[in-house]
């Protein structure tokens, strides 16, 4: 069985940090691209960033680079998302997804082939 658990989220102000979890098991991990999504309330679900496990392709949304760093462990199968400097406009629910292509697909297609994880909420405040 696939299984993704997301972990690390919380409450922090403006200009703090928080590094998200997403543990993962039931498929190879290295076969798979692994990506953060995030979605605020009243707004569609948006990529935030992706890693193939095997060799650390890396994605960025636009708005959190330079602020947030994806890496992954492949002796734990998880994947990680050091997250500072945050902002108001960071506050989502964040969650993980897991699908069998490279990372650039997986965020451009906003994970429609994915596996997902039950999510965790990032809250940020001014």
């Amino acid at each position: 069985e696939v299984q993704l658990v997301e972990s690390g989220g919380g409450l922090v102000q403006t200009g703090g940090s928080l590094r998200l979890s997403c543990t993962t098991s039931g498929f190879t991990f290295d076969d798979y691209a692994i990506g953060w999504f995030r979605q605020a309330p009243g707004k569609e679900r948006e990529w935030v960033s992706c890693i193939s496990a095997s060799d650390d392709n890396l994605y960025y949304l636009d708005s959190v680079k330079g602020r947030f760093t994806i890496s992954s462990d492949t002796a734990k199968n998880t994947v990680y998302l050091q997250m500072n400097s945050l902002k108001p406009e960071d506050t989502a629910v964040y969650y993980c997804a897991a699908e069998r292509s490279p990372p650039w697909r997986l965020c451009e297609r906003h994970g429609a082939s994915a596996y997902w994880g039950q999510g965790t909420q990032v809250t940020v405040s001014s």
